[in-house]
């Protein structure tokens, strides 16, 4: 009897021993949930002393409540469960109180404890404190988050630069169709001016050969006009043209574009089909004068183009605040309500111009050089009586804010 009470208290030890040795909290609780072991680990992870525990409700203790601190009710909870059906229960997402009123998250097994005769006679609980882990989830979640949210700026921008790409190579494609087609009558006048000086050269008089060399030369010219627009639209889109802004007065710069576009006419002369009005004497901008003079020049060309002479054509300057308008108002004949929504697309020109010389590129360019300098344009026409080109620009150019 001695030898083996020995063995028993030297079991208990062990057990003792093996249970002070584990990591994780263990404790044993009878039918009526009070405790009948608990280890280190367990007593230190809720913040009591083993002895304290003893004997106590262990629901009471750490599985009170919820983790929104709503009442958890004993008869739904797992651990008790265990010594009641007789069924291991198994719970990852519970949280146990400690001493101090703070929880923590929890994953636990309770097991039923059955004797010798097979009765249920309580329970253990083995739990593990998982704050380290639902840290970690949660940071792995954050991550994948953010890394969800890049992926999905960058696919957007990506979406956005190929669909740039693609409005770009359908540009370009829509560009060299309609250079093959534009370049063609050109060249075809040039061919039938050579071949007729060609062949008849000693039967025209000089004033036909002048003719004849007069219309190679404007053909020229119109091919070389348009290539110029070309590259100029080029460099827009390949972002290789930046605003060179620098002082100049908008007053002179205006009498001297008039007298360029009428082919040096004096701005005084009654020939002078632009009449030049503003109350300012003087007017300092900050622009990108070629910009300007590319915008001024283009508008006026065409209220020349399109407006049968003698008929006047306005340019009126004025400044309201740190803006600077410009108005160039004609007696043309006017442009097709339809035709306003794509007056700036390239090669695009009103249906009604009939033969008037034209490359539908000047209106493109001018709206390009308005937005890189921060303006805007407006448009009012009617068929038969005119248009009113209205150009608002900044007096001060200011680079847009890089983002």
């Amino acid at each position: 009897m001695v030898a083996g009470e020995t063995t028993v208290n030297h079991l208990r030890q062990q057990q003792q021993l093996i249970l002070n040795a584990i990591g994780e909290g263990v404790y044993g609780v009878d039918l009526q949930g009070h405790a009948t072991f608990v280890n280190p680990a367990a007593a230190q992870m809720i913040g009591w002393d083993p002895q304290e525990l003893l004997g106590q409700s262990m629901h009471q203790v750490l599985h009170h409540s919820h983790p929104d601190h709503t009442p958890y009710e004993r008869e739904n909870c797992p651990i008790y469960a265990a010594f009641q059906d007789g069924i291991v229960h198994r719970v990852c997402d519970e949280v146990f109180w400690r001493k101090d009123g703070s929880c923590f998250p929890v994953e636990y097994i309770s097991t039923p404890i059955r004797d010798d005769q097979g009765e249920l006679v309580g329970a253990v609980v083995v739990f593990r404190d998982i704050t380290q882990r639902k840290w970690a989830e949660a940071l792995l979640q954050r991550t994948n988050e953010e890394l969800e949210h890049r992926v999905r700026d960058r696919t957007q921008e990506l979406e956005a630069a190929n669909k740039q790409l693609q409005a770009l190579s359908e540009l370009r494609s829509r560009v060299v169709t309609m250079v093959c087609h534009e370049f063609r009558n050109p060249l075809n006048n040039i061919l039938l001016s050579v071949s007729s000086l060609g062949r008849y050269q000693d039967q025209l008089t000089a004033e036909q050969k002048a003719a004849y060399l007069l219309g190679i030369q404007d053909n020229v010219e119109r091919m070389t006009e348009m290539i110029d627009a070309i590259l100029i639209i080029g460099r827009v889109e390949a972002k290789g043209m930046e605003v060179q802004p620098r002082p100049f007065d908008l007053i002179p710069f205006c009498h001297e574009v008039i007298a360029e576009v009428q082919g040096g006419t004096d701005p005084a002369s009654p020939q002078n089909r632009i009449q030049f009005t503003s109350r300012h004497k003087r007017l300092r901008v900050n622009l990108d004068q070629c910009m300007v003079h590319s915008i001024v020049t283009n508008i006026l060309s065409n209220a020349l183009r399109y407006t049968p002479a003698p008929a006047a054509i306005q340019l009126k300057v004025s400044k309201y605040q740190d803006q600077v308008t410009v108005q160039i108002v004609d007696g043309g004949i006017g442009i097709p309500a339809e035709d306003l929504p794509y007056l700036f697309e390239p090669f695009h020109r009103g249906r009604n111009v009939s033969n008037i010389a034209g490359t539908g590129l000047g209106l493109n360019i001018v709206k390009r050089f308005v937005d890189l300098q921060g303006g805007q344009i407006e448009i009012a026409s009617q068929l038969g009586k005119g248009t009113v080109f209205q150009v608002v620009l900044p007096l001060q150019y200011q680079p847009a804010a890089s983002s």
